[in-house]
């Protein structure tokens, strides 16, 4: 929200209160309490009829500082709040010097200045990261006499400020509004399906709101070397969170908010739903599930979108048996074919449906302010709102989805949660303002926990749309409603990478756009984006998504990169796991692996998948794609051309090719098996090894479909000798030295040359070896 009238002037009605004069500061155990007169005080008749303002400094686990502001104090609390994973026991130093007062939290300080030029400044291993002074915190009070707290954190020279949620607008957020509220807008606009009040800054530090209220940020916009941000009421609290590294940030910040769960190994493979409004009943099902494996396109999950109930019972969670007469049958007859199943939900209660009545008799829905349910038309006609802060409305939920559970179903997609609305009344009395973003995760948790009840932690897994900061911990989470266009293949793109900077460690879109129906070039092209992706779902509107009906060509895409996905699947779990670990997403931004590198700051239309591979999507007709390549020896992992960076590439792509190029210094582990996703990935693995320069290391880890380490290989170079050490199950596997055709001598090993490749002979037990190779 903007107050200003330029940089001089404040906008008429408005009342602005700075922090000006410091009268106190206390030390109680490890916090930091500190009282600031907004006005100078000059005597002591100055002290009367004006506000005190406090702000409160802790830290809830190192290389984390809290900041609480307040005014007034008396107002009542009420939820719901954001879940936190705090550490009493964390160390912190507080030091009062004559200029200023310092708490430290590891290697993250906040110096308070003292004196005329007050002042707040964040430091991280001695740097300045950013901070506040003269005019940037504020007390605001309007003319209808609203409240609001505002601070305004410095931005520097080039500095520039990523995530907020899932967005679409341009990536790098410098000179956006945004407001952090939940709404169903599609992926071309302003709005967001997932809001999350978290930014991290190019400069090396991120900053946590701590309200799920809507909180209006202004990043270089109200104020050009600020990043503002505003909520409504007496109170503001902030994290300020550092760490060595940007992941070093999101490491912390997802051990402050939550780390994502690891989805079970199946979900990584291609899904097929039945789309969105066609026509479809078990024949029509059958034939595409049988069409996709007649082509040799290993389907792995089937999803029923909303129409597997009956139109105006959403949700009832009954099968529509005119179209589906035996349900439990066809389950079974689809889980026969090795095919998970998923179905859409949402949580909403349309009036027809038989579950109204028995929600709004047991007090299960939203209220009106006067008792009354709450209803509208819009999706569904007289529809309520379950209301999950009633704990026996989530089991009463929850058992509606155990029915479809026992009848074999596997998973849900979780569909809405983002029009919930603020005239009503909850069951715990929880704010309805701060509701409003905050239902989608009580929503998502009560699904997920059903889940790990029935089918065990391993095994749990939502296809989420609507999300808030916390929400991570229920993966996975799919883009929402995109055009079949280029343009909203690259917004979709911009949205998910951006989402990954907030902490949300997998992502998924609609392959080939949801609205309209796509060209078969466009189809093409998206495939291969989509199989390239954390998961891979095929999903429309107004038409089914099989490739045959595109052309026969797109049979042989989705072939090409279905079972392309298979064979990396032992690195891409391993990044899997490394981003429920350590909280890192598997979709990339390419700043968040090379920070150093100026050019990667803007770019929104290529990404790391994991942290050794390169992949530009094509956005173009006429298959040119446009990229940047790091510093470095890359190589192509299709075609085994290598690719000197830094630089920009122009490339010119068939259907069955785009950039994916691997890190130098990177080993891949390549699976055995191109038909499921879910297999032995460390059984006659081969661990590929490119590019490995002098003086570096490389390193490896395979794991199981459960999350357990398999096999470990670690290799480094001194000048032509490459050691080699291996630590395993005793699986066999095989090593290939990529782009070396010769070596001068091995010792513990056996190899042989591809002419291109040295390949190192199958290994079943642990084992040392080196080899030295041509210069």
């Amino acid at each position: 929200m903007k107050f200003t009238n330029g940089y001089w002037l404040v906008k008429e009605g408005i009342e602005i209160q700075y922090p000006m004069d410091l009268r106190d500061a206390e030390i109680k155990g490890k916090k930091l309490i500190v009282y600031a007169a907004t006005r100078k005080i000059r005597h002591k008749g100055d002290t009367l009829n004006g506000a005190l303002l406090s702000v409160e400094f802790s830290s809830p686990m190192p290389d984390v500082i809290r900041v609480r502001w307040a005014h007034h104090l008396g107002g009542q609390r009420k939820g719901p709040a954001f879940i936190l994973h705090e550490s009493a026991d964390t160390p912190v130093q507080i030091e009062n010097r004559e200029e200023r007062i310092v708490l430290t939290s590891g290697n993250l300080s906040v110096n308070l200045r003292k004196g005329d030029e007050w002042g707040i400044d964040f430091y991280y291993a001695g740097k300045r990261m950013t901070g506040t002074g003269n005019r940037g915190t504020a007390y605001i009070t309007t003319q209808e006499r609203s409240v609001y707290f505002r601070e305004q954190l410095d931005l520097g020279v080039g500095e520039h400020i990523y995530g907020l949620g899932e967005r679409f607008t341009p990536f790098v957020k410098n000179g956006q509004s945004v407001d952090i509220w939940n709404e169903d807008g599609g992926t071309s606009s302003e709005q967001a399906y997932k809001n999350v009040p978290f930014y991290l800054s190019s400069r090396g530090y991120g900053v946590f709101v701590n309200h799920p209220e809507r909180v209006s940020f202004e990043v270089a916009s109200e104020n050009v070397s600020k990043v503002q941000f505003s909520i409504p009421g007496e109170t503001l609290e902030y994290f300020v969170i550092g760490g060595a590294t940007l992941k070093d940030v999101l490491k912390n910040y997802t051990a402050l908010t939550g780390r994502p769960a690891l989805p079970p190994a199946w979900s990584f493979g291609l899904w097929l739903t039945t789309s969105f409004t066609t026509d479809y009943d078990e024949n029509t099902v059958k034939h595409f599930i049988e069409g996709m494996f007649e082509r040799d396109i290993p389907l792995r999950v089937f999803h029923f979108d909303c129409f597997w109930m009956r139109e105006y019972q959403w949700s009832d969670f009954e099968w529509d048996t005119r179209v589906f007469p035996d349900p439990e049958g066809m389950i079974r007859r689809l889980k026969e074919k090795g095919l998970k199943i998923s179905v859409w939900i949402n949580p909403y209660i349309a009036q027809k449906s038989p579950l109204f009545k028995e929600g709004m008799e047991n007090g299960y829905l939203l209220k009106k302010p006067n008792g009354d349910v709450w209803q509208w038309d819009m999706w569904q006609a007289g529809m309520g709102v379950v209301d999950f802060t009633n704990p026996a409305a989530v089991k009463w939920y929850q058992g509606k989805l155990r029915r479809l559970l026992d009848m074999g179903v596997d998973c849900f997609k979780t569909d809405f949660g983002e029009r919930i609305p603020t005239d009503v009344v909850y069951y715990d009395g929880s704010d309805p303002n701060k509701m409003h973003n905050f239902y989608t995760y009580l929503y998502n948790k009560a699904v997920f926990e059903l889940l790990e009840e029935k089918v065990g932690k391993n095994e749990a897994l939502v296809f989420a749309r609507s999300a808030t900061a916390g929400s991570q911990q229920f993966p996975v989470h799919w883009g929402g409603d995109s055009s079949s266009t280029y343009e909203s293949m690259a917004e979709s793109l911009r949205g998910g990478l951006s989402l990954g900077l907030s902490g949300f460690g997998f992502w998924s879109h609609d392959i080939s756009g949801f609205e309209k129906t796509a060209t078969p070039d466009l189809y093409k092209r998206w495939v291969a984006f989509g199989l390239l992706s954390s998961h891979s779902r095929l999903h429309g509107n107004v038409s089914y998504r099989v490739p045959w009906l595109f052309d026969e060509e797109a049979v042989d895409v989705l072939r090409h990169f279905t079972k392309l996905k298979y064979r990396l699947m032992p690195y891409l779990f391993a990044m899997a796991v490394e981003a429920a670990e350590k909280g890192i997403p598997m979709m990339r931004a390419m700043m968040l692996e090379f920070p150093d590198d100026p050019t990667c700051e803007y770019l929104d239309r290529q990404y790391m998948l994991g942290d050794g591979l390169l992949v530009a999507p094509i956005f173009r007709e006429d298959g040119t794609v446009k990229y940047y390549v790091p510093e470095g020896r890359w190589t192509h992992f299709l075609t085994g051309e290598t690719i000197q960076g830094s630089g920009w590439r122009t490339e010119k792509h068939n259907y069955f090719s785009l950039p994916v190029l691997v890190r130098p210094n990177t080993f891949l582990a390549i699976g055995a098996d191109d038909h499921r996703p879910d297999y032995d990935y460390a059984d006659q693995v081969t661990l590929k090894l490119y590019e490995l320069e002098d003086g570096k290391k490389a390193k490896a880890v395979v794991y199981d479909v459960k999350g357990n380490i398999e096999l470990e290989v670690a290799a480094e170079r001194s000048g032509q000798t490459i050691a080699v050490e291996s630590r395993g199950s005793g699986k066999p596997w095989k090593m290939v030295l990529a782009g070396i055709p010769r070596i001068q001598s091995a010792e513990g090993v056996n190899w042989e040359s591809d002419g291109l490749n040295i390949v190192l002979q199958p290994f079943t037990h642990p084992s040392k070896f080196t080899v030295t190779v041509s210069s």
